[in-house]
């Protein structure tokens, strides 16, 4: 659905209980953005009779050792956007607001999660925080609000906001009475509006109206569906005498904001992980909420390509939300979050990287002291993967490591461990090894990799490369050369499933600069940060004839 709304006077509009109306007294059209659009797919967010519930969710992304590094708050990404090309008004009613906080928030671009740091777009921030109004602005330069001022007092109950662009500010009305503005910072100089809200802890609210008026067109969802390809990389993997997978890991901001990434996601891939969306810091991020939104969504376009979903990643050390680290009662935690995530999936995905990343070589065990070591020791793994049989007995289990293509002690561990784990009867399918190259001693050379597969194999194990990606620094052809050579065994090992990159454009590839406005991008992956192939792509194709 598609719907466009122009007004020609907002600038000259005055303020009426909250309604745009332009000089000469007649009401600017307005458009709802609640009925008949999509806000079953936003995370914290449920629909009803009585408008869209915001339940809080205290989403951080954190660091490796769990600090919390930065909010995560959600963001619309498969409802209504807008876009606009001049002055416009948004008007919202938030119901039952209390003394907790509740936002309401305007994106001029959708935010890109690069591994453990969000990329924070310019945004509008409106709060209702202690009975006033709090506005802050983001001007996509820095993780922090370039301005935040707060206005009024007494702010409760019903609270009629109406958000104002024009003469480069944004003012807010509530009930039809001017409160604050703020300099707009260039935020909508993108051209595109899109929709996020929260709560605070303890707090929640209902979105009970929401209208565009003025320079506005009303966009939804694009379809999912990409055109297919005979030349892609799917299809030469899939005309192969033994077909194999070829994959991607796809991040959901992109693959909504990005028509062109979105294009090459659905063409050339015929398996997609999600980059971050199923790790638990993104999907528990409070005990016992969950948040699935953005994680469906990757689901459905998964589905509407005819990919396969390989589900990262039930257990890990890193990517976890504070309160996971705290708890007390780590095996419950561990297994009732497995039973939630995995049964919630259950159908809808072909495997799972159950675990992730156990080995640590320096240790006698030769596994990670992590906290779940820590709370269970080594039988954590095998509970593990006993609980994921049991929520989705069809899904194939994956053991995901890095380093253990290479020869030497990682390797060593990785054997030891599934090699023990098949004969202990563990429900363990196969192992993923992400070949990650980014330095030059990381370069794994083709047959050891194969001598690899087949040990693993002999095991009655499946493998697949599960996150390769080659930091060039600007050496295409070597680049070219790792790629297509791992490519390579994996087309011939009857063992090896899948071929899958960690990503597949530098534009949002996890080995950016984090932390740096404008991003610096890496250079790690097959297409350049212009969406343009590499010689990465052809030398592929070449092993695929």
């Amino acid at each position: 659905m598609t719907l466009l709304f122009r007004a020609a006077a907002v600038l000259a509009a005055v303020l009426v209980a909250g309604t745009a109306v332009p000089a000469g007294g007649t009401a600017a059209v307005s458009a709802d953005l609640l009925s008949g659009h999509n806000w079953a797919q936003f995370a914290g967010a449920q629909p009803t009779a009585a408008g869209v519930v915001i339940t809080p969710l205290d989403r951080w992304i954190t660091a490796t050792e769990g600090k919390r590094l930065q909010p995560n708050p959600p963001v619309n990404l498969a409802g209504p956007r807008l876009d606009v090309s001049g002055d416009f008004q948004v008007d919202a009613t938030l119901s039952g607001v209390d003394g907790k906080a509740a936002y309401f928030q305007l994106y001029g671009k959708v935010p890109v999660i690069y591994d453990e740091w969000r990329q924070e777009p310019p945004s509008v921030r409106t709060g209702i925080v202690g009975g006033k109004l709090e506005i802050a602005v983001w001007d996509g330069k820095s993780d922090k609000a370039a301005e935040t001022k707060t206005f009024g007092s007494g702010l409760s109950g019903d609270v009629a906001l109406s958000i104002r662009r024009g003469g480069g500010s944004v003012k807010v009305f509530v009930a039809g009475k001017e409160l604050g503005s703020v300099s707009e910072r260039g935020v909508f100089g993108s051209g595109t509006v899109w929709f996020g809200a929260d709560a605070a802890v303890g707090g929640g609210w209902t979105l009970r109206a929401l209208t565009a008026s003025g320079s506005v067109k009303v966009v939804d969802a694009p379809a999912w569906k990409q055109q297919p390809s005979s030349s892609s990389l799917r299809a030469k993997a899939a005309g192969l005498a033994r077909p194999i997978g070829v994959g991607t890991a796809v991040a959901s901001g992109p693959l909504v904001s990005d028509a062109a990434y979105r294009a090459i996601a659905g063409r050339e891939f015929s398996a997609l992980t999600p980059e971050n969306d199923m790790k638990p810091q993104f999907v528990q991020p409070r005990r016992g909420v969950y948040a699935f939104a953005e994680a469906d969504m990757l689901v459905d376009f998964a589905r509407a390509n005819d990919m396969a979903v390989h589900a990262h990643t039930l257990v890990w050390f890193e990517a976890l939300p504070t309160w996971m680290r705290s708890a007390s009662d780590k095996k419950t935690v561990m297994l009732d979050h497995i039973k939630t995530v995995a049964g919630h999936f259950k159908g809808r995905v072909a495997e799972w990287d159950v675990v992730n990343e156990p080995i640590n070589e320096d240790n006698p065990d030769g596994l990670e002291h992590n906290l779940w070591h820590q709370a269970m020791g080594a039988d954590y793994i095998s509970q593990a993967f006993k609980a994921a049989r049991a929520a989705d007995p069809g899904a194939v289990l994956y053991l995901n490591e890095y380093g253990a293509e290479q020869d030497g002690g990682r390797w060593d561990a990785l054997y030891k461990l599934v090699k023990k784990l098949r004969a202990d009867g563990v429900p363990i399918d196969g192992v993923g090894l992400q070949n990650h190259e980014y330095e030059k001693a990381d370069r794994t050379p083709p047959e050891t990799f194969r001598k690899h597969v087949r040990a693993l194999a002999a095991l009655g194990l499946k493998v697949r490369v599960s996150e390769m990606d080659v930091v060039s620094g600007g050496d295409t052809t070597m680049q070219a050369k790792e790629f297509a050579g791992k490519l390579a065994v994996c087309r011939d090992e009857p063992a090896c499933t899948t071929f899958g990159a960690w990503g597949f454009t530098d534009r949002f590839g996890s080995t950016a600069d984090a932390g740096k406005y404008p991003v610096g991008p890496g250079d790690a992956l097959p297409w350049d940060k212009s969406l343009n192939p590499k010689k990465a792509v052809t030398s592929m194709l070449a092993e695929l004839h």
